[in-house]
Parts: C-alpha cells; structure tokens; sequence
C-alpha cells in the first residue's frame, strides 16, 4: 500500500492516529520538505513514530518517484505532507503514477492552512481563489496573481495568499555552472509580502499618469480606479497558524506594511485581503487582533469603507 499522509501544521503530535498507525506498518516513510515545514526537525518525528525519515526533496519527488513508489504493492510505503497531503499537485501525480502501476493507495487527510485561516474569524466559505505570492528580485516581479485578487474583490470574498519559501533553491550562478550548491532556506515575512502587494498595486493602478496620450498621438484609455487602496483595505497576517507561538495582526493594508519583519516574528506566513463582504461577526472577531486596538483604523475603515457595524454583546 502507498500512503499519503498529511502531518498537520505544528509538531510531530499532530499526525492523526490512523495515520500514526499507518506509519508504523510501512517499510520506508518519505517526508516532503519542499512545500512546506514542520516546527520541528525529522529527528522528533524519527523518535515519535520510531521509523527511520528519509526526506523527499523536490528533485526525489519529481525525478525518482519511481524510487519513491517502489515495491508498494508489495510493502507498506508512507509519503508524509505537511499540512493536508492534496494541498499540492505534486502528490496527486505521485497518486496517479501509483495507480497507473497498480499500486494500492490510501490518502490520510489532516489539518492545513485552508481550514486553520478559521482562527481569523473569517469563515471559509467567504473566501475566493487562494493565491501564492513569490520573492521579487530586481528582474523578475510575476504579477499574474494580482489579476485573481482583483476579480476575488469584485465580487467580496476574502483572499488567502499563501506566502513563498526558498528550501534547496540554487543561485542562478551556481545554476548555470551546473554546481549543486544551495542557497540558505528562506521564507517570506508578511513585510515583504504586503511591500510586494503595494509595490504592484501601485504599478498597476499609478496615482499620477505621466501622460494623458500615448506617443502615438492616440488617447489613452482612462486608468480603472485601484480595487486596493492601502489605508481602505483590510488584512490580517497569519504567523505560525496551527501551533502555540500562532500570532494574527490585523488592519489597514497601510498599517500592517508599516510593521518591521520582528513584529511577524518567524515562519511560516501567510496573508488575507478581507473582501467587502464582511460579517459583523467576522469583523469583530479579526478585530481582536487589531493594530492600535480599539483606536486601530480596522474598526474606522471597516465601518466607513465597508460598512459593517459592530456587534454588541
């Protein structure tokens, strides 16, 4: 049997125990470390299911999954995932590749970010296209996912952004020499996250147009105006969901980019874009986490931008 196992979001205790018990049986257990990470390291998780870990890096998963596969019709084989195990399509190719050799297969679901946002107070079925934000360097800024946070808040719906990590990544020096050497680990800090945001919000809705006509002689269409604008919209960082350092701070776009690395403190991250179609239940539950507290402009902004009183209780 293959199993795919999710692991859940903190430490080696929030394996299920159907899945610890399926550990226990197979033969050699593989762990992704590309996707995501445990608080912990492979040692704990060695000690607590008293198996070896073999990590499964994305060169093993991509390139060797025969490797990986191998002889799973006959023993007992575990793929283990941060998080819930079909949060990434990865580990349903390995699916697929096992059923297409006749391998029997068994997925273990588990908690992941998708359903721990809940710590927010927003509720998951208000939420639209989740998005990944990757690291801009001086050449490269993609900005496709710019386009699905503006149709999410045309329609209202809350938008989880699933920040980048950086695990065995090469320079682009050391790539093109062929070298197999890799960069230090990195993962994005909600700072750099919303100064990203910002940064393509404003290239993609400027404020002052250098020209109202094109060198062409041709009028320019009239830019739309920004479905974004930093101190009208709301978020909430996500830091360490899942676990007990969890820390959540809400506000303004404009506040939360003001805010140094520190105040996130470490990974893993992730942000949310608060629609306009925001409960007073949601609001006044994220509220509890926001900047200023009661003088924040989290209740200002949400009560006169998005129009939603406060709940008495």
């Amino acid at each position: 049997m293959f199993y795919v196992i999710g692991l859940g979001l903190s430490d080696e205790k929030d394996i299920t125990v159907k899945g610890l018990e399926a550990v226990k049986r197979c033969e050699r257990v593989y762990l992704e470390s590309y996707t995501s990470i445990l608080m912990v390291d492979k040692e704990r998780l060695e000690a607590f299911y008293e198996k070896e870990v073999i990590i499964a890096t994305r060169e093993m998963v991509e390139l060797e999954a025969d490797e990986i596969l191998r002889d799973s019709d006959k023993v007992d084989v575990a793929f283990l995932v941060v998080g819930d195990p079909l949060g990434a399509t990865t580990h349903t190719d390995l699916l697929l590749r096992a059923r297409s050799l006749q391998i029997p297969t068994q997925v273990i679901h588990n908690a992941s970010i998708l359903t721990a946002l809940g710590s927010t107070g927003l509720q998951m079925y208000n939420f639209g296209q989740t998005l990944s934000l990757v690291f801009y360097t001086e050449t490269w800024r993609p900005d496709s996912w710019f386009e699905r946070l503006e149709e999410n808040l045309r329609i209202g719906v809350h938008t989880l952004v699933l920040l980048d990590i950086k695990v065995r990544e090469q320079s682009e020096e050391n790539m093109a020499r062929g070298r197999l050497i890799y960069e230090p680990p990195r993962y994005m800090n909600p700072h750099q996250a919303f100064s990203q945001i910002l940064l393509t919000e404003s290239l993609r809705h400027p404020k002052d147009p250098s020209s109202s006509s094109s060198d062409d002689g041709e009028t320019q269409v009239e830019p739309k105006p920004s479905l974004l604008p930093p101190s009208e919209t709301l978020a909430i960082s996500l830091s360490r969901i899942g676990t007990p350092t969890q820390k959540l701070i809400s506000g303004t776009l404009e506040e939360l980019a003001l805010l140094s690395e520190e105040e996130f403190g470490d990974p893993l991250h992730s942000v949310v874009i608060v629609g306009k179609k925001l409960h007073p239940l949601e609001f006044e539950y994220a509220g509890r986490f926001a900047v200023g507290g009661e003088e924040g402009a989290w209740w200002k902004v949400g009560k006169e931008v998005y129009g939603v009183e406060r709940e008495t209780f």
